[in-house]
């Protein structure tokens, strides 16, 4: 395809998104791209560099030209911001590019003790956030805003994420005025 005929300009639509994100998904499931950004980074070469050369590989199949097609990629946030569908897809489409990377860099052992450090912090974010649901609305609000603010500090480190319910208890205590504390009403 010459590249006068490639798509330069517009924004790329849901439909060619969902397609690049189901190409790319099913690609990097492959042998043969896991070998390449193995070798790639045997070779000291970055693997996001292979992830992004698969994604324009997969742009001009569609007819797009690829350095439009990756700026398109960088505003999907803001331009389908309000398509909740497509941004799960698009956060998928980011975290399987974020975990092929990360699996040739491990290796085999690396990257499964990665996994299993990322299901045993989402348990406990699980756990967190159902201990949370026992407090009040403003509460769980307080206790949100505090994370927030720990995760922030933290530099977003994952372990940040999590508070303790001696923590939680701490937070919502401190809310409590002590010069107005609510009667029981009998």
């Amino acid at each position: 395809m010459a590249n006068t005929q490639l798509q330069k300009y517009g924004t790329l639509s849901r439909e060619q998104l969902s397609y690049l994100f189901d190409r790319f998904s099913l690609l990097i499931s492959q042998p043969d791209f896991k070998k390449r950004i193995v070798d790639a980074v045997n070779d000291k070469q970055e693997p996001v560099a292979v992830t992004t050369a698969v994604q324009e590989e997969i742009l001009l199949e569609m007819g797009i030209e690829p350095s439009f097609g990756l700026a398109c990629l960088g505003k999907v946030n803001m331009t389908y911001e309000n398509d909740q569908d497509l941004m799960i897809r698009y956060y998928r489409f980011v975290a399987n590019e974020e975990l092929a990377c990360d699996e040739a860099e491990l290796g085999p052992e690396g990257f499964a003790e990665k996994l299993h450090s990322q299901q045993k912090l989402h348990e406990q974010q699980l756990e967190m956030l159902k201990y949370m649901r026992k407090f009040h609305f403003d509460d769980q609000s307080a206790i949100l805003e505090k994370l927030h603010h720990q995760t922030e500090d933290a530099n977003f480190e994952s372990e940040a994420s999590i508070l303790s319910a001696e923590q939680i208890q701490e937070i919502v205590r401190r809310r409590v005025s002590p010069l107005f504390r609510p009667s029981q009403l009998s």
